[in-house]
């Protein structure tokens, strides 16, 4: 149950639409040069993000109502006995033992419940509604890393390479497992694949605090006290979350799969907490006492960050941007 709802986290969230969504917001018409103009921007493309993320949180909402109403404290004999009662012919999915059903529930033998309970039309329903999340989730992830290689390393591919390059590595894997593994392996490989989505969560989140928290890159628009603190807060417990899962998941097997754990595991704790400092030195002053020391500056914040210019082309997208930041002597005198 804890890798399940562990998933769930990675699933809703996605840690690559947060640039996703921060790219295609940049492709769009706004006079960057008037703070006025990006502020009601930023007023409608919170409005878009809220309505989005509002609909996405009732369809999951129902989602999880209906499971837990039909499965918890079932057995798998009850839930068999109500396939055969509705001649459903996917009835051996659910043997006839007493263990409690929701302990191995995955997404394949889920759409099987659905067709059970509410007729065989509502697990063609899931089947579809499945199809279509996985195509949605291909095509975001696409996107995302084409933001990621213009963005991050200046990369600028042409859309049939780019296509061909994210589809292989995407794809060539997948087949392989669907050729060699049977469909309960699959759907098993689908909660562990949501499981590290999570884990990967604090590597997105907290550049974007960092980022979006730090007055000499957003100005105006940088994060509030609440805003840090509750995001923080958040972040923190993911990462808590993630520790736990690891370590109630861990099963000793082969000296070198654990080595590997052990060496993967030791670089996320580096990788994190490195990410946490560099947001703390964000978050605080420039002349504060965490960016004068000589580590930070040495280590995790060599660069002035005094110096970002959103004109210098290296450091925007291929869209452009007119996006000054001015302070307030500016404003009063124009």
């Amino acid at each position: 149950m804890l890798l399940q709802a562990i998933g769930i986290i990675g699933a809703v969230i996605m840690p690559h639409n947060l640039y996703l969504h921060s790219g295609l917001v940049k492709s769009r018409e706004v006079d960057r040069a008037k703070r006025q103009k990006v502020s009601e921007a930023n007023y409608y493309f919170f409005i878009e993000s809220a309505i989005a993320l509002f609909v996405s949180f009732i369809i999951n909402l129902f989602v999880v109502a209906v499971f837990a109403h039909g499965l918890f404290n079932k057995t798998s004999n009850e839930v068999r006995e109500v396939c055969i009662a509705n001649n459903n012919s996917h009835y051996d999915v659910f043997t006839n033992g007493t263990e409690l059903v929701y302990n191995d529930i995955d997404i394949y033998s889920s759409g099987v419940f659905l067709g059970c309970q509410f007729g065989i039309a509502a697990m063609y329903i899931w089947a579809i509604g499945i199809l279509a999340a996985g195509q949605s989730s291909t095509m975001t992830g696409c996107y995302a890393g084409q933001y990621a290689m213009e963005g991050f390393l200046n990369l600028n591919w042409v859309r049939w390479k780019r296509v061909l390059f994210t589809r292989l590595v995407a794809i060539a894997p997948t087949f392989y497992l669907a050729w060699f593994s049977e469909l309960k392996q699959l759907s098993g490989l689908n909660d562990r694949l949501n499981a590290i989505m999570t884990l990967q969560l604090p590597f997105a989140t907290l550049p974007v605090i960092a980022f979006t928290s730090n007055p000499r890159i957003m100005g105006d628009f940088s994060n509030g006290i609440a805003n840090k603190v509750v995001s923080s807060m958040l972040t923190v417990v993911v990462i808590a979350i993630n520790v736990t899962m690891v370590v109630t998941q861990l099963s000793v097997g082969n000296w070198w799969e654990v080595i590997l754990l052990v060496i993967y595991f030791a670089v996320y704790i580096v990788v994190c907490i490195y990410l946490i400092i560099h947001t703390a030195c964000s978050m605080s002053k420039p002349d504060g006492f965490l960016n004068s020391l000589e580590f930070v500056k040495t280590f995790i914040m060599p660069s002035n960050i005094a110096e970002f210019d959103l004109e210098q082309d290296s450091n925007l997208s291929r869209f452009s941007s007119n996006y000054v930041l001015r302070s307030k002597e500016d404003l009063v005198a124009s």
